[in-house]
């Protein structure tokens, strides 16, 4: 009897539960905050564009972008009319249920701003069922009356009539430092942290090898000693660096390492070993320049891409090695990277975005060149006049009609598979990840307790996808990227202090 109770009030949970939240509810989520967050955010990282042609009488010229909107999904008639565009017409007409774009540009010359307009950079494809959606605060019999199945999740586009799902991607967590120690071969221990910054992700590689030194990796440099590149950071007196680092138990290591950069005793200097070593071969001011250009923009960008963050990113290298150290001497456990606290799972809304970004950047730079190619003409143009805003368009659309996506990753968009309901949300919960299905990778395909409740611990093929295609867990929620800033100053007000 209490068997038969428990399962009765289990099912009322449940019904209820289910009526006031979508199982696709966090990938909706993830999408209304691209809109409403991450492209005003990408805007605003987005630099002033400063052509390098420009007209003899003009001494500085730059293009602003300011404030981006969405609208909400239309269509255009022969006749240039328009009106709203629903997701039942444009899987009927082949249509892509997309809203326009709009961007504020502002053209500066001299110092002073000439030109400012509010134009259409292109469509965007909108989740159906999502805040821009025009289904999302329709009544149960409004939707049939459009046509739709009231009971439809949503969560997915359609592009050029044919309904596209954005699969979800594990990956580990960017930003934070993992350890690991090796069994054989010259590298005793090894550290890696995946910096990332807009759409960029610069994996960093540290190494103890058997001669004592640490040696990081990154983008160009290779193999260089830790320590040099703390020096070229500006940590150039052995004491800040010990003083940095803190470390009763690494003192020998520390030594070891100090031992290699003894002779150097500012950061030019430091900045030159670096080079030589990197291989960069030209002249010593051009050597400076280069590396000094690839510490600022590739060194743990998430920190900062100007010099001002030099210091920052020292004093965090330095925190790197001591934790390396700890656990080398056993002080400290090794991070599995398998756990569930290692791994980011990236929706619709973060994948977009990069794809987002990435094109804002081939518009961009289609733009400098239409402006340049007009100015050696001997004219000035009108900068409204020179966006193509179908370059922006075209460019999402093959991407999700194709599935290839920024980085070179395939089948980020895929079809929807319509068999049965199940197995569309299926479709529409599934977790894969980016390691290659060919490699054995057996801890990776393995299930580990932290998928518990967060992914369904039964659901993955057979054969060599196993365990890489996964799905989440009926009642998992995922939450969002947090405004770190936010963040930051309610802890500093509850009395947080700054390290520096």
């Amino acid at each position: 009897m209490s068997e038969s109770v428990s399962e009765h009030v289990s099912k009322v949970l449940l019904k209820s539960y289910f009526s006031e939240v979508s199982p696709l509810e966090s990938n909706i989520v993830s999408f209304n905050n691209f809109i409403d967050f991450k492209l005003q955010k990408i805007i605003d990282n987005h630099i002033d564009i400063e052509p390098t042609i420009i007209p003899s009488n003009v001494e500085e010229f730059k293009i602003k972008f300011d404030k981006i909107s969405v609208g909400k999904p239309e269509i255009t008639e022969a006749d240039g009319s328009k009106r709203d565009l629903y997701p039942m017409e444009s899987r009927l007409r082949n249509l892509s249920y997309a809203a326009p774009i709009y961007l504020e540009v502002s053209v500066h010359v001299n110092g002073i701003q000439r030109e400012s307009f509010k134009t259409q950079i292109g469509n965007l494809p909108i989740m159906v069922k999502s805040k821009y959606c025009h289904l999302a605060k329709l009544a149960r019999d409004d939707l049939i009356k459009k046509g739709e199945d009231p009971d439809e999740p949503g969560g997915y586009f359609v592009i050029n009539g044919t309904e596209k799902v954005l699969i979800h991607i594990e990956d580990l967590a960017p930003n934070k430092f993992m350890v690991e120690k090796k069994k054989a071969g010259p590298v005793i221990i090894s550290g890696r942290i995946f910096s990332e910054f807009g759409s960029y992700k610069i994996p960093h590689s540290f190494e103890k090898r058997n001669d004592g030194i640490t040696y990081l990796s990154f983008t160009r440099i290779k193999q260089v000693p830790l320590f040099l590149i703390l020096k070229g950071l500006g940590m150039t007196k052995d004491e800040d660096i010990v003083k940095a680092i803190d470390y009763a138990n690494c003192q020998d290591d520390m030594m070891v390492n100090l031992a290699g950069v003894l002779n150097i005793s500012d950061d030019e200097e430091a900045m030159d070993q670096i080079a030589k070593k990197a291989g960069i071969t030209q002249t010593k001011e051009i050597r400076l320049e280069r590396v000094a250009d690839v510490l600022d923009r590739f060194l743990l960008p998430h920190l900062g891409t100007t010099s001002e963050s030099r210091l920052i990113k020292a004093k965090n290298l330095s925190k790197m090695f001591k934790q390396l150290m700890a656990v080398h001497v056993g002080n400290l456990k090794s991070e599995h990277k398998d756990h569930y606290m290692n791994k980011r799972i990236k929706m619709s809304g973060d994948l977009l975005s990069d794809l987002f970004e990435t094109n804002l950047r081939v518009l961009t730079d289609d733009l400098v060149y239409n402006f340049q190619r007009i100015v050696k003409r001997g004219k000035f143009p009108s900068i409204k006049v020179i966006i193509r805003d179908k370059l922006l368009t075209s460019r999402i659309y093959s991407a999700m009609a194709t599935g290839n996506w920024v980085g070179g990753r395939k089948g980020i968009s895929q079809r929807i598979q319509r068999w049965n309901y199940l197995e569309t949300m299926s479709h529409l919960q599934r977790v894969v990840s980016p390691l290659s299905v060919s490699q054995e990778n057996f801890e990776a395909r393995a299930l580990h307790p932290t998928h518990m409740g967060r992914l369904c611990l039964v659901e993955t093929p057979e054969g060599s996808n196993i365990g890489l295609r996964k799905n989440l867990a009926l009642l998992s929620q995922i939450s969002q990227d947090s405004d770190e800033k936010k963040v930051l100053t309610t802890l500093e007000e509850l009395g947080l202090k700054k390290a520096y």
